[in-house]
């Protein structure tokens, strides 16, 4: 508190000002962030509500969600591309009807836009991200057989998240079921 102000009324006004500013801030910056993985550069009031029907579509399918939004980069370049999108989708006309709604809101914005849409949406959802399964993976491998290739081969990968890397699509998939883990540990 003293390095908000001397005296200590003051300093705790200053406290929940800030505090009180945060949702809204939160709100802003979370919108923000989820417009441009939608590839959406001009902001309108529904933004926000069309990205969470998505995540709650993806939710009910057990979409992943990391290959929905990349592959929702080629979907915005090619509107054949929803096809691999869907695919993810336990019931594809979950997302048939949500993908209509954004192919209308991508319209809105004109054909200038679809120019750098896609290269814009491909800087914010990464390709790549460090699955638990590949993880635990690397980790056993080090631990129980001094292995450190798939460490190796993830280090590699995650280098660039966001670059395409045909040699390390496994990198890219969501673990099988049997693959899933369970528990993880700090640090990890």
């Amino acid at each position: 508190m003293p390095l908000l102000a001397e005296d200590k009324e003051a300093a705790v006004k200053v406290a929940q000002d800030a505090i009180a500013t945060f949702g809204t801030r939160f709100e802003t910056t979370y919108a923000a962030g989820l417009s441009r993985k939608l590839g959406l550069f001009q902001s309108q009031p529904d933004d926000l509500s069309l990205a969470q029907d998505l995540l709650e579509r993806m939710a009910r399918n057990g979409a992943d969600f990391t290959l929905t939004f990349r592959r929702l980069c080629d979907a915005a370049a090619n509107p054949d591309g929803v096809v691999a999108v869907r695919s993810l989708f336990t019931d594809p006309i979950a997302f048939d009807d949500w993908a209509a709604k954004w192919r209308h809101r991508l319209n809105e914005e004109g054909d200038e836009a679809n120019v750098r849409r896609a290269a814009a949406m491909r800087a914010v959802n990464p390709a790549f991200i460090p699955r638990n399964h590949l993880v635990e993976e690397a980790i056993s491998a080090a631990v129980n057989n001094s292995d450190f290739s798939p460490f190796e081969s993830l280090l590699t990968v995650l280098s660039i998240p966001y670059d395409d890397q045909p040699g390390f699509g496994r990198h890219a998939d969501p673990p099988n079921s049997d693959q899933v883990v369970h528990q993880t540990f700090c640090g990890t």
